[in-house]
């Protein structure tokens, strides 16, 4: 599916969409260039899911929790080198859990990533317009392509 957003109106609209859709143990992962738009939308989501606290990048914490109407976990794994730094930073027990994960940069860990999930690839089209191409498998993902198609 591919989607364009013409504005930031539009991203948050798409992010309120995309909120409503995850449940407890739901992935999802974005990808994209720097700067491309992968934490704004992430804060987008976050709000709709019902986090309080302002959402910012966790490129050097590379996993940030957050309260909502379920846990709310956001890692940006730009910064590993392997997958094994994944499984030291405990990556299972969020993956795993009656949380929600989203996930910056999945494309590096993409072989342990669980096969269930929704991957959104964002792509510049100019300072404000994004294209998203929206993939996965699942019940989140089914859900998503419902709502978008509605």
């Amino acid at each position: 599916m591919e989607i364009t957003v013409n504005s930031l109106k539009d991203t948050e609209q798409l992010g309120n969409i995309i909120g409503r859709c995850l449940d407890k143990g739901d992935v999802l992962c974005l990808d994209g260039d720097l700067g491309v738009g992968k934490t704004a939308l992430t804060q987008f989501i976050a709000k709709e899911f019902g986090v309080k606290e302002y959402i910012t990048s966790p490129t050097f914490t590379i996993i940030k929790e957050y309260e909502g109407k379920l846990p709310f976990y956001h890692m940006d794994v730009y910064r590993l080198d392997s997958t094994d730094d994944m499984y030291d930073l405990g990556y299972e027990e969020y993956i795993y859990s009656e949380g929600v994960t989203v996930i910056e940069w999945s494309e590096k860990i993409e072989e342990i990533l669980p096969e269930e999930r929704i991957n959104i690839y964002i792509k510049r089209i100019d300072d404000v317009r994004r294209v998203l191409y929206i993939d996965g498998s699942g019940k989140a993902y089914d859900k998503l392509v419902g709502e978008l198609n509605s």
